[in-house]
Parts: C-alpha cells; structure tokens; sequence
C-alpha cells in the first residue's frame, strides 16, 4: 500500500475515534445540565402523570448509556431524531441550514484564501518596508476584535451609512496613495529592493479610490438608503446573485478575522525559505525576485500554508454561530443558539456533532495534502 493511503487510512481511523469521545463529551453535557427536561418543556402545571408519559415518549426513561447507543446509532445513519421543540426530523430542519452556512463559509474561503496567499507572497517580497508593514498592521488589527465587533462596524459603514461619509476617507486615502506612488516613480525608486510595480499598484488604488468620489460610483447614503443588507435573511430557492448580496457581510466578517493568520503563515513560510541555498543559486542565475518565491520558494512552503489554511476553513465552518447571529442568518450556527433558547436539546446535539465532525475532517485533509505536497513529513526523523 502507499505510504500516503496507509497514513490516510491511520488518521481517519484516529479521526473516527476522537469524533467518538466528542459524541460522548456531547451526551455526557447535556445530561449533566440540571432540571427535568421534560418537566421544563411541559411547564409547572403538568401533572406528575403527563411529566411521567412524555419521558416515555422522549425515551428518557431509559438508561442513558442505552439512549446514547441508539442517538449514536441513528446519528451514524443519519437519523438525529426529532426537535423537541417543533415536533420535525431534525435532518429536514438541518438541510437547508447546513447549505447555507457551507455556502457563506465557501464564500468567504474564496475571498480570504486568494487574498492572503497574494498578500503573504507579497509581504515576504517586499519584506521590512512600508507596505510589510502596512499588511502587518491592518491584518493584526482585524483579528485583535471579535467578530461581533468587526461585523457591527462593516454593518456601521457598508450598510446603514455613517455622517462622516465613507467616500471622503476613500479620497483622502486615494489623493496620498496617488502622491506617494507619483513621487517614487519620479524619484526612481524602487519600493522593496526589486522592480517598481508597487508604486504603479499605489497609482492605480489611488486613482481608483479617487474615481469613486467623482464618478459618485460608491456613496454610502445617509437617509436610509443602504449599500449592502444587514439582515441576511436567505428564503429557500433564492438565485445566486441574491445570496451573494446578502451573504456579502457575514462573508467578508469571517475574511477579515481569517486573513491574517493565512497571510502571515504565508509570508513567514516563504521568509524561511529565502535563504535555502538552492533559492541562493536561483538568484545567482538570475532569475527574478517573484520567479523565485513562485517557482521555487512557494512549492516548498506549501506544508505550513495548507494547515493553516485547512485550520482557518474549520473556523469558518464552526465559528460561523457568532457571526449569523449578528446578521441573523439562517445557517446552523443560528439554528443551533436557537434551539438553546428553546431547550431544544437533540437539535444542539446534532449541531455539536456536525460541528465537530467537519473541524475533524478538514483537520485530516489538511494534513493528506500537506504530507502530499511534501513527502518528507512521514518521516519526521
């Protein structure tokens, strides 16, 4: 057999086993939480007899290792059972859920692992400079906030308008990128030690920043008028282009939260790299700084970058609850706080676990692909 099937075959059966202890760390919690669970869902004023025959119905009155088993057993075919809160198959409750917010955490995963991967690469190119600085500064700032914070604060600017408008901060912002892009090309300088392509991308995100005032393209109004849905609320069916609008909030919260952790892996990835000897002899040949990190730095780092990059799409399948709840979207992680408020316990046994088991399998894929990449992880030694 393969190395890489035999230690894929190894992982997933370790993968299985954890997934196991956390199907018992959920059951075991939630029948430590204090109360009748029965008695809390039929009230105060019900009969000793009524408390006694809905235990039966809800299975309660057997052993809770027999009880495990079977939501164990169902769970295993797909079957969680029933909410207890509105009588339905917790799967059909589920499907649609588990499509959204596998929806919203592909989006924001193709915007934030392009962006961080092109960052990361540039950052190492033009490292110790004001534009490695700049990355380092806005990416660390972004993820010092919680989410929450962050999501309040696009809300603030993107969608119910600020009295300081928005568009002149993009002008000011463009007038000096447009300044210092315009002097470094007259100075002949070359921002970070290789060509002046950074002073043409400071020219043309200044330019492009300073059209959008005089063209009046992008003007967050301030009489209501909203530029992007604070609400994300997604009917079943809607088209494509409607999920992508209201989608594009919470999407761009989890890349603002997820983006640094890539683009600084990515760079110090590639920064460790720089001085191998054979990227030495590249550029002895040479070759160009950007050729070198690409052709031969990059395929090297690929190890780190695909972990930390498998670590961040967990989160932003399993860290998602936060953020739809803010913009009350209808994925799992809002079902789950839901169901919570409900004492809807089965369906938040069911969320935990599909929680868990897509961390665990993201974590098994990202290390497939990074042994896959770099054979020279199985044998650590």
């Amino acid at each position: 057999m393969h190395p890489i099937a035999s230690m894929a075959i190894k992982r997933l059966g370790l993968g299985l086993l954890t997934l196991l202890v956390v199907s018992i760390i959920i059951f075991s919690a939630v029948e430590m939480l204090p109360g009748d669970l029965a008695q809390e869902i039929l009230g105060q004023a019900a009969t000793p007899e009524t408390v006694a025959a809905f235990r039966k119905e809800l299975g309660l009155d057997k052993p809770p290792v027999e009880r495990y088993f079977d939501w164990l057993g169902g769970a295993v075919q797909g079957d969680f059972g029933k909410s207890l809160a509105s009588k339905r198959e917790i799967s059909d409750l589920m499907s649609t859920r588990l499509g959204n917010t596998l929806f919203l955490a592909c989006f924001a995963a193709a915007i934030s692992v392009p962006v961080s991967i092109i960052l990361g690469l540039l950052a190492a190119l033009y490292r110790n400079t004001w534009f490695d600085r700049l990355i380092n500064v806005l990416t660390l700032s972004s993820i010092s906030f919680p989410e929450f914070f962050v999501a309040y604060i696009l809300i603030l600017m993107l969608s119910v308008g600020y009295p300081f408008d928005l568009s002149w901060v993009l002008a000011i912002i463009g007038i000096w990128f447009i300044m210092e892009g315009w002097g470094s090309f007259r100075a002949g300088r070359k921002i970070g030690r290789v060509f002046p392509v950074i002073p043409a991308i400071v020219l043309i995100v200044g330019a492009a920043l300073l059209a959008n005032l005089v063209t009046g393209y992008w003007h967050p109004q301030m009489q209501g008028v909203t530029s992007y849905p604070s609400i994300s609320n997604i009917a079943p069916g809607a088209p494509f282009g409607e999920r992508v609008e209201r989608s594009f909030l919470p999407a761009l919260t989890l890349t603002l939260v997820v983006t640094a952790y890539m683009m600084r892996m990515t760079r110090a990835a590639i920064i460790n790299l720089l001085a191998s000897p054979y990227v030495e002899m590249a550029r002895l040949k040479g070759m160009s700084p950007w050729r070198v990190i690409v052709t031969h730095a990059l395929p090297n780092a690929l190890a780190p970058i695909i972990n930390v990059v498998a670590i961040s799409l967990a989160f932003l399948v399993t860290g998602v609850v936060v953020v739809e709840v803010v913009f009350v979207y209808p994925g799992v992680g809002q079902l789950m706080v839901d169901s919570v408020t409900k004492r809807d316990v089965t369906v938040v046994q069911a969320c935990c676990l599909i929680f868990a088991a897509t961390y665990i399998l993201l974590n098994l894929l990202a290390d497939i692909l990074a042994i896959a990449t770099n054979p020279r992880l199985l044998h650590p030694k």
